[in-house]
């Protein structure tokens, strides 16, 4: 990006919510897995008014956090949480560390799950080749991982359409019967609530993104659009999976079962070099935001950027610890019981902070609100 040039109305108002959707997608997600563990169980409409909460719930809370990242100018967690929560941001940070192995954990797990589906390859291979990925692009700085957030973008609302349409014209008769048949829906707004709750730090990831605000209407619009845009592709995945109900519930890759009901081989390539893509900007979002939390503070000592080579070795040490973590417990076993315990920590350290302390800031009245031009200054 040229030095001079001005953020364009797609840097300013849709890549904030493609990159809060790269984060939130993940390993589970994507493959299925989350929408079984924490929407199937309140059955097909209960899931989906489920999905709608947690859909209003992240745009809410994306709006406010953006907002108040612009108004203090913190375009890295550790700013962001230094202004929030003063000397207690390291409680955030401790939270978010272990947010970050769990789900590259996840992520390793189901690209090591893919591998073995299609290839009959040892999931190990699945999970190097993706961490090797991820490295790659956080490497790079801000541009490799916007550019990959974009394109990735595309290829992931297309695919999930496209599923959409085949899934209507081959099972469509069944997805139409389960949602007629009635289910229980108990615990809906409780699965809402747990899923945007462990997810939402993902508004809080996506910072470095953000330098490219140029007024408190981008940060509240972009926030907003970020909650429908995350969840439209997983409502549409749900959708299809209702014609399994509720057998489907019980299946390690829900993608993967769909699929080979689907019968279509190239489509089912397709939609697993897609699901691949998603882990891979899921993981890069996650990673790179360490990495701009480390060059921020490189940045005040040293008066330099954090180099490329410095930002491959940062990705590859945090993946290799990661990899262990997948291979030992398994996908099902690390989404069932890692994630519900983050949601409780993430609203105690972040959510609510932010609606109390950090509302009343931003309703005060003016801050020291960055100049149009500091979109520019995290550039890596």
């Amino acid at each position: 990006m040229a030095e001079n040039a001005q953020p364009s109305w797609f840097q300013r108002i849709l890549l904030p919510g493609f990159a809060f959707k790269a984060v939130v997608i993940g390993g589970g997600y994507a493959t299925g897995r989350e929408l079984a563990e924490f929407f199937m169980p309140s059955g097909p409409w209960g899931g989906l008014g489920a999905m709608l909460l947690a859909t209003v719930l992240w745009s809410i809370i994306a709006a406010v956090t953006f907002a108040f990242a612009r108004h203090v100018g913190a375009y890295d967690y550790r700013t962001f949480f230094s202004r929030l929560l003063g000397p207690g941001w390291i409680a955030f940070e401790i939270a978010y560390v272990l947010f970050v192995v769990l789900i590259l954990a996840v992520f390793g797990a189901a690209a090591g799950a893919i591998g073995a589906a299609m290839f009959g390859l040892p999931p190990i291979v699945g999970t190097l080749v993706l961490a090797a990925s991820i490295a790659g692009f956080a490497a790079f700085g801000n541009s490799s991982v916007e550019e990959l957030f974009k394109y990735v973008s595309f290829l992931l609302y297309g695919v999930y359409a496209l599923f959409l349409v085949l899934a209507l014209g081959v099972f469509g008769d069944k997805i139409a019967t389960n949602f007629s048949i009635p289910a229980p829906s108990d615990g809906w707004a409780l699965g809402g609530i747990t899923y945007a709750s462990y997810n939402i730090v993902g508004a809080v990831i996506v910072l470095p993104v953000l330098r490219h605000l140029t007024s408190q209407r981008d940060a509240i619009v972009s926030g907003l659009i970020a909650g429908p845009l995350a969840m439209a592709p997983a409502i549409l995945f749900f959708v299809c999976m209702i014609a399994f109900y509720p057998a489907i519930e019980h299946e390690t890759l829900p993608s993967d079962f769909m699929l080979t009901q689907l019968n279509m081989p190239l489509f089912h390539l397709l939609f697993q070099f897609m699901i691949f893509a998603a882990l891979l900007e899921s993981g890069t979002g996650s990673v790179h935001a360490i990495n701009e939390r480390i060059a921020a503070v490189w940045r005040a000592r040293r008066g330099s950027e954090l180099s490329t080579v410095a930002r491959a070795v940062i990705a590859a040490s945090l993946l290799i610890g990661c990899i262990f973590v997948a291979n030992h417990f398994g996908l099902v076993a690390l989404i069932a019981n890692g994630y519900r315990l983050l949601a409780y920590t993430f609203l105690a350290v972040f959510v609510i902070p932010l609606f109390t302390f950090g509302l009343y800031r931003l309703l005060r009245g003016p801050a020291a609100e960055p100049a149009a031009a500091d979109f520019n200054r995290s550039e890596a």
